[in-house]
């Protein structure tokens, strides 16, 4: 994070991470190319305000902002111009990125490669710990999204609201409908594989939606405590503390000042993965600023009320339907006896259109209109697609990554 004689406050600032599969251009398998393209260049190869890091396995890498920015417009160039630049020195390889949350066909217990880093010896004790080449570790593609706060005040603001927004975010993210060549019952089916990373060690992701805590103390306490022994109880090595350790699907840095979400999918194109995080920017300003209800009632929420839609809305994005009145009035609809996510999302939108960006309100109309993008790759391969026909919908796929556009 860059120096300032004051931190940003709520909102004010973000960052975006995206990760990536590398694979084969022809046959879209993975390649574990990652190590070979980092050598000599330690953790992070850094471009301007822009980083590239290897992922957990060898065919993984992430692009992020190495600092937050103030505006949206200032990172759509810079992403899409790293992902074409990246793209070039692949093709070298015969290689490619590929988006989506999960890779379609690949079985990780045969094929992901988790190579020792001597930059990352967390990495050492979570392979003594956890069975590292599955889904959800090796093959998990999130676009993770990470706002500002300043202190205890706006910490709890900011965290009642993103609570109460994540369980309807696979509705408008999910893009991962397909495991190791089958549909998986899920249309977030990254995020349902990631619930089972740490088992049984179940303090690590919780109850997925973070406890109802408003201050540091409390979210020490009620979070990061239970981590600190289950670290213990696994003999952790030097280095590795809580906040590293929490894997819920909102995460507080508190050194920082950063939450970061880690509940969407990655899209098609960057511009996708930056148009719904300004989105969700906007929805969050929204309730931290009590536009429909107070803050003392998003707090009301408890992880059993808000698991429940989550899990629901990872299985049917869009198409899931909100029975829960006290939930729709969170966000100003009083007179609903029940909605679809998708109504709400388009409720959204209207409400906060003025809020938007041009491209991203073209990004998020496209959405709206077409379902999110698990759906639309569904709408292209149905639901039990040979693997000729996986392999022709994601080179598509691929192609709208390096060109930056949506998938029809």
């Amino acid at each position: 994070m860059n120096a300032r004689k004051r931190p940003y406050h709520l909102l004010e600032a973000h960052h975006l991470t995206v990760t990536y599969s590398v694979v084969d251009r022809d046959d879209l398998r993975v390649r574990p190319l990652i190590s070979e393209l980092f050598k000599g260049s330690g953790p992070w190869q850094r471009i301007g305000v822009m980083e590239w890091r290897p992922g957990m396995a060898d065919h993984q890498v992430l692009l992020r902002s190495n600092r937050p920015a103030r505006k949206w417009s200032s990172l759509k160039d810079r992403f899409t111009a790293q992902v074409k630049g990246l793209d070039a020195v692949l093709a070298r390889y015969n290689a490619m990125l590929l988006p989506t949350g999960a890779h379609p066909f690949m079985v990780p217990a045969g094929e992901a490669v988790v190579p020792e880093r001597p930059e990352a010896p967390a990495l050492a004790h979570y392979r003594r710990a956890f069975e590292l080449e599955r889904h959800g570790w090796c093959n998990d593609q999130r676009a993770e999204q990470s706002f500002t706060f300043a202190g205890d005040t706006e910490f709890g603001k900011l965290h009642a609201a993103t609570r109460l927004l994540l369980p309807i975010l696979p509705g408008l993210c999910a893009s991962s409908p397909f495991l190791e060549g089958r549909s998986a019952g899920f249309l977030d089916a990254r995020l349902e594989a990631s619930l089972h990373t740490y088992d049984p060690h179940v303090e690590f992701v919780g109850s997925v939606v973070p406890e109802a805590v408003f201050t540091q103390e409390d979210h020490d306490r009620e979070i990061l405590a239970p981590i600190a022994q289950a670290l213990g109880g696994l003999d952790a090595i030097p280095g590795i503390d809580p906040e590293q350790a929490n894997d819920r699907a909102a995460v507080a840095f508190f050194d920082r000042g950063l939450l970061t979400l880690r509940i969407a999918d990655v899209q098609e194109c960057t511009s996708a993965d930056l148009a719904i995080a300004e989105f969700i920017n906007a929805v969050l300003k929204a309730l931290t600023s009590g536009r429909w209800v107070s803050t003392y009632l998003q707090r009301a929420w408890s992880e059993s009320d808000l698991l429940p839609l989550l899990l629901q809305t990872m299985k049917d994005a869009g198409q899931t339907l909100i029975t829960n009145r006290d939930y729709l009035l969170m966000f100003g609809l009083m007179k609903q006896e029940h909605l679809t996510v998708q109504k709400l999302w388009q409720h959204l939108f209207v409400e906060l259109y003025g809020e938007l960006g041009a491209d991203a309100r073209t990004r998020i109309a496209h959405i709206l209109e077409h379902g999110c993008l698990a759906s639309r790759i569904l709408k292209h391969t149905g639901r039990t697609p040979s693997l000729d026909q996986l392999r022709t919908t994601y080179r598509q796929l691929g192609e709208c990554l390096r060109e930056d556009r949506m998938f029809a």
